[in-house]
């Protein structure tokens, strides 16, 4: 299974007033690591929507272990977690670098559309991307 690791800084203005990301950013840093996911494969979303086909977030969730906090270094491992022609789920891993420190996990859950939000198939509409997703699912790169 295909996994890529995003490399991000914590950023003063992500935390609050002790220092500790805002919980909601986690979700900021899943879109990081999907967008990352697919430009490690030598693609873009905005390929995507290109080609008429969106992903928007239908289901989302975050567990949290450890607080990341100012100026730490995290890593978004990111991988699918479930693929159909209509679906997708990606499934993240936020890990604090220098104590490789599982610090949260969580989940995004998308369907394929088109630009007007009309469900599409991507086996259909775009194969050779399909195929691409499907190879990163099942056997890895």
């Amino acid at each position: 299974m295909y996994t890529y690791d995003a490399k991000v800084r914590v950023r003063y203005g992500e935390t609050d007033k002790m220092s500790i990301v805002y919980h909601a950013n986690y979700l900021n840093w899943f879109e990081i690591g999907r967008t990352e996911f697919f430009r490690s494969l030598g693609m873009t979303y905005r390929e995507l929507e290109q080609n008429n086909v969106m992903l928007p977030v239908i289901e989302a969730n975050c567990k949290y272990f450890w607080p990341a906090e100012y100026d730490d270094v995290i890593i978004i491992k990111t991988k699918i977690g479930f693929l159909k022609g209509t679906r997708i789920r990606f499934e993240y891993d936020i890990v604090k670098e220098d104590e490789n420190k599982l610090l949260a996990q969580g989940m995004t859950e998308h369907p394929f559309t088109t630009l007007d939000r009309k469900p599409v198939n991507i086996k259909k509409v775009l194969p050779h991307i399909y195929e691409m997703l499907n190879k990163c699912y099942d056997d890895g790169v």
